[in-house]
């Protein structure tokens, strides 16, 4: 499963989010904390930027090699500062059949919308499952479709199904990807455990989402993640684990990377400025991270100088 982290705030360097970090996300590409497996397939970051020369379009970044093996992150990350920005590093299983290619890389960008979407995720059988899925998907994002991921296939359905860009249109969207995946895995009893940790960013706001199905294809699969992942990698338990586990969040305002955490102003979620939202803190110390839970969607917007913050649960 991959490795996600999304910013929104006032502008600040780039590298204090990808590279400075004690468990920065270009760390994680080696050495994830919550993850047993590298992330080896590639990685990429979709930006915005007040100073940037298109500040209303993403800076879009991709290259299908581990990111701390990139040769051009000491060179591009430092030079940039990011407002929004949303960045993925990519895990795949090590055989043949993993097609490592720009086109596989996240964030995903289509025309025609505000929104690119990265995920640590996995949706079994999603090939098969297109044909139940393809007759809801809209013609304008299936011809954008280049790569060979079911992220890019969820991206389309998602966009295909979503009525307008408010929260609430957002999270009935998420809701009905949600209900078409259950019914096509029950119509083709193709069951599976899927996982979809997703962030959907734009300029000035977040959108993040921590859903899926259990290992009979459930939408509401229980159990507590923590004593699950003790039964050890390549168990279902621990499986199971990966897709109950939490995202998180840390909230602030005046973020300043000054190692070994984020220095900021102490301050309620009501008056922060800036917010990250990641598959894990970036920091050793947990305890000023926030968690999404499983089942839940949360909006992030600014609005001027501040930050609203809005969770709520999917009905699945």
């Amino acid at each position: 499963m991959c490795r996600v982290l999304a910013y929104l705030g006032s502008e600040v360097p780039l590298e204090d989010l990808l590279i400075k970090p004690e468990n920065s996300l270009i760390n994680q590409s080696l050495d994830p904390e919550r993850h047993p497996q590298l992330q080896l397939a590639g990685w990429g970051f979709g930006a915005w930027g007040e100073h940037l020369l298109k500040p209303d379009k993403p800076f879009l970044y991709h290259r299908p090699m581990a990111a701390f093996y990139d040769d051009n992150v000491a060179g591009i990350v430092p030079s940039l500062q990011v407002s929004t920005m949303l960045a993925h590093v990519r895990a795949a299983d090590y055989n043949a059949k993993t097609v490592l290619a720009d086109e596989n890389c996240h964030p995903f960008s289509f025309e025609g919308t505000p929104w690119i979407v990265a995920q640590n995720g996995d949706v079994p059988n999603w090939q098969l499952l297109q044909r139940e899925l393809l007759q809801h998907c809209k013609d304008e994002y299936l011809e954008q479709m280049v790569g060979t991921t079911d992220t890019e296939f969820l991206y389309v359905l998602l966009l295909s199904v979503l009525e307008s860009n408010s929260d609430e249109d957002v999270k009935r969207a998420f809701e009905e990807v949600i209900r078409l995946l259950v019914q096509a895995m029950e119509d083709l009893d193709l069951p599976a455990l899927a996982k979809l940790k997703m962030a959907l960013v734009s300029p000035n706001r977040i959108i993040g989402v921590n859903v899926g199905t259990g290992h009979q294809g459930e939408p509401d699969p229980e159990g507590d993640w923590r004593e699950l992942r003790k039964s050890g990698p390549g168990t279902d338990d621990y499986a199971l684990s990966m897709l109950l586990e939490p995202m998180y969040l840390l909230m602030g305002r005046n973020f300043d990377y000054d190692g070994p955490t984020y220095d900021f102003e102490e301050t309620t979620d009501a008056e922060a400025t800036s917010v990250i939202f990641a598959s894990e803190p970036l920091t050793e110390s947990t305890e000023d991270w926030s968690t999404l839970e499983f089942g839940e969607i949360v909006f992030l917007e600014r609005d001027g100088e501040k930050i609203t913050k809005t969770v709520d649960r999917l009905k699945v």
